[in-house]
Formats: C-alpha cells, sequence, structure tokens
C-alpha cells in the first residue's frame, strides 16, 4: 500500500464505494409481493409464520369467533401458567419471583420451597466471576455501551470454561445457570467502569450479596450506599419476571434457536442473542419512552391539558417534534392489539412506587397518554385493529423512578431475557434436527464474465 494512501483518501473511497452498495443492492420492493416473500417472517396481517414448536411460553392475541380471527386481550403463558397467576403467586406472599420463574422455565415446573432454596442456592454459589475477570476484562477495556461490555464479557468466559465446547444437556445447563447468574454483575461492573472512565465520575465495585435475590443484588452492587427499599427491588424483579421469556419468535430468542441448531457453543449463542437485543426494534424501546416523554414534559406547560397533549401527539405521528420518527414510543406491539398483558401488570405496580417517590403527577401523564395515544393514531392513521401500550411503555417509567441509568435499562432486558435464551437453547439441543436455514430467492439476473482489461 503506498505512503500516501492516507486516511482522508480511505474515507472518501469507501463513500464511493457504498454508493455502489446502494446501487446493486436495492431490491425492488413489488418483488417481494410477486414471490409471496414474507417480509420479518411475517404475512400481510402481521401473523409470524410458523417455524417451530415450543413449549416454553405462549402468546395470544387473537381467538376464533365464527370461523373468524378476533383480536383480543393479549394473554402471556409460561410453561401453560398463565403470567396473570404467576405475578399473583409471588407478590400475594410477598416473595421475590424471578428466581422461581427461571426454575420454571428452564426445567417445566414450579418448585417447590425446597427446590427453590436449592436452586437459589446454586444462584448465590455461581455469582463470583473469575479471579481478575473485572481487572483484566472489564476495567481495561470499558465501552461506553454495556450491551457490547456484556457481550465481550460472555464470549470472554468462553476462554475460563474448561468444556466450552460441550454441548450435553448437563453441562449447558451448568453453563446457563453460571451465565444467568453472571450477567448482572457483568452489566453493572460494566457500567461502573463506563461511568468511571468515560463519564468521570467515582468507582465502586460492590460484591454480590449470597442473601439477596437478583433484583436486590442489582440495586445493591449499582448504588453507593447498597441502600434499597423492598418496594423498589419488589418491582424490579417483577420487570424482570415479565421480561423473562416472550415466545420463540421474538428476534433474540429466535436468534438463540437459529445458531443453536448450527452447534455452536453457549457463550456463542448467548452473545448472538445479546446482538440481537441490542437492535433499537427489539431492546432499546424503553429508552426511547423515557426521553419522549422528558421532551413531553418540557414542551407541555399544563400536564392535564389533554388538547394539548393530542397536539403533541399528533406532532410526534407529523415527525414534527422529539426525534421527528413519526412513531409514539412504547404505543403498539407486533403481536399485541387489544391489549399487552405485562404492561398492565406493570402499570399497578409502577403506581404504588410513583407514591413512594412523590411522582404521582408523572404517573398520570403516562395514564393520559396510554388513553389518548390510541385514539390519536387510529384518527392520523386509520388504524382500527388496536393499538395499545407496550411494556416498554411502563418499564421506562419504572427504571426511572428507580434512578437507573438509562445506559443499565437494555442490559436489564437482557439480565431477564437470559433466563427465557438459555431455556430455549436447551429446548432446540433437545428437540435437534436440521440447522435452520431459510430460503432466499434470487433474483438477479445471470452475467457474462467481462475480463477486467476490457471493463
Amino acid at each position: 500500500m503506498s505512503s500516501s494512501y492516507n486516511f482522508s483518501k480511505i474515507t472518501s473511497d469507501i463513500v464511493s464505494l457504498s454508493e455502489l452498495c446502494r446501487k446493486n443492492d436495492g431490491i425492488d420492493p413489488e418483488l417481494y409481493t410477486k414471490y409471496d416473500v414474507k417480509r420479518g417472517l411475517r404475512d400481510l396481517n402481521g401473523k409470524g409464520v410458523l417455524a417451530g414448536l415450543t413449549e416454553i411460553s405462549e402468546i395470544i392475541s387473537s381467538k376464533e369467533v365464527d370461523g373468524q380471527t378476533v383480536p383480543c386481550d393479549g394473554e402471556l403463558y409460561y410453561r401453560g401458567y398463565n403470567i396473570n397467576d404467576l405475578v399473583a403467586g409471588f407478590t400475594n406472599e410477598k416473595r421475590f419471583g424471578f428466581e422461581e420463574i427461571t426454575y420454571l422455565l428452564l426445567f417445566g415446573e414450579l418448585p417447590t420451597s425446597e427446590q427453590l432454596s436449592s436452586f437459589s442456592d446454586i444462584l448465590a454459589n455461581y455469582r463470583q466471576l473469575p479471579t481478575t475477570f473485572v481487572r483484566d476484562i472489564i476495567m481495561k477495556s470499558p465501552s461506553d455501551d454495556i450491551m457490547n461490555g456484556l457481550a465481550r464479557g460472555v464470549l470472554t468466559l468462553y476462554s475460563y470454561d474448561d468444556m466450552p465446547n460441550d454441548t450435553s444437556i448437563p453441562n449447558v445447563l451448568r453453563q446457563s445457570l453460571e451465565l444467568i447468574a453472571l450477567f448482572p454483575l457483568i452489566a453493572v461492573y460494566s457500567y461502573q467502569a463506563k461511568a468511571y472512565y468515560h463519564d468521570g465520575d467515582s468507582f465502586f465495585i460492590h460484591q454480590p450479596a449470597a442473601e439477596y435475590s437478583t433484583a436486590e443484588n442489582i440495586l445493591h452492587m449499582l448504588r453507593p450506599d447498597s441502600s434499597f427499599t423492598k418496594l423498589e427491588a419488589s418491582i424490579l424483579d417483577l420487570a424482570l419476571v415479565l421480561h423473562a421469556e416472550h415466545g420463540g419468535g421474538n428476534n433474540s430468542t429466535f436468534t438463540t434457536h437459529v445458531v443453536t441448531s448450527s452447534g455452536t457453543d453457549t457463550y456463542s449463542a448467548i452473545a448472538a442473542a445479546l446482538a440481537s437485543l441490542k437492535g433499537p426494534k427489539h431492546g432499546g424501546a424503553n429508552i426511547k419512552v423515557t426521553m419522549m416523554f422528558e421532551d413531553m414534559k418540557d414542551k407541555l406547560s399544563d400536564w392535564d391539558d389533554e388538547d394539548a397533549i393530542r397536539d403533541y401527539l399528533v406532532k410526534l405521528l407529523h415527525k414534527e417534534a422529539f426525534d421527528r420518527s413519526g412513531l409514539i414510543y412504547g404505543m403498539g406491539h407486533a403481536v399485541y392489539s387489544v391489549s399487552d398483558p405485562r404492561a398492565a401488570i406493570l402499570r399497578r405496580a409502577v403506581k404504588a412506587l410513583s407514591i413512594e417517590k412523590n411522582m404521582e403527577k408523572e404517573y398520570a401523564l403516562y395514564n393520559k397518554i396510554e388513553r389518548l395515544a390510541p385514539e390519536v393514531i387510529a384518527k392520523e392513521r386509520k388504524i382500527y385493529k388496536g393499538v395499545s401500550a407496550n411494556i416498554d411503555f411502563y418499564s421506562g417509567f419504572a427504571y426511572s423512578i428507580l434512578g437507573l441509568p438509562p445506559e443499565l435499562y437494555t442490559p436489564i432486558f437482557a439480565i431477564a431475557r437470559i433466563s427465557g435464551w438459555s431455556a430455549h437453547r436447551i429446548e432446540e439441543l433437545l428437540n435437534a434436527g436440521k440447522i435452520i436455514r431459510p430460503a432466499y430467492k434470487a433474483v438477479q439476473p445471470h452475467n457474462d464474465y467481462i475480463s477486467l482489461s476490457e471493463r
């Protein structure tokens, strides 16, 4: 390479080459219709293409009535148990639920008190990173994106495993339990390193407490004084439960199935799932919700003025407000239309937290948006099938009340969803068939080769 081939020329060349990508990689949208391609693996009505079977969870958003498919209130089942019943079970007994739900997702049965205690002990014993891991992996190369730090940490753990490539069920289960236990440590410590090296804040590391639940440990390790209320930990625990699993077809879980079907190791499969979840179309929506509300609160002089609120929502849809994306973040879902059961559960719980934190006015504003947004969307977009608040709508509010840094919103999603990913990885291995390989139709005409001197 010539020494005169400097950085500015490289940059210019890349810009020129990218134009070739635009020229030669754009496919006529009409061809997708011509060949009946299910873009996004969904039909024109948004229904997912059946790509597999699962016993881990079920999503119901419509029912058959007189031979017609009719939207209904959303239902979510973990291993056949309605999510409302599961949540009522541990909240009525004033217990934390994430460990119990993780047991259910992995093993298909609700644990007895003795089994749950033993399982919690296993997780507590696994909450210990390898010696010097924090110093050598997290502190020496801090990332300003915690999801990248989490993925790097997962891939690095491969090197500390004596049997990283063993895909037998006992070994994969052991790896999965270790990752479930270690995700909170890697995520929180990565944030602490980012806050110190990138933001100039103080740096501190709290060791996890064996007697704490996953939710309690997150707050304990994150806060300088390690203090938190029972209600705070309970709300975070509930959010973890509601994010733990959501069917085999969501992007990150399907990624887990696809990568697992190749026969690869656990660390690679979970790192791929993390990469999927990082995408703003999947795991980052609740950050956008809180940012949108901050902009809204700044623009509205009276939070009780519903006409002004409607005007702001219209501006959002017309790409005249906030990030000009044309979206009202937190409204609508790829599967649910009438309602998202997770949002309804979290809405009720967050109300109590807003009272404890003297943020009832903010909670009331969220309620107004939840009520008004579907009306505005139906009028402006002519969408009448039903648009409702999804879990991101209230999870972002919950995290902001808890004082969690936005950089941790998506990693907390991952801390929860690793339970579901692990269950689906084991299910894929136990029912191993062919490597997952859908078809793509080539639409590029064939060309005759032209020698280099004649081009």
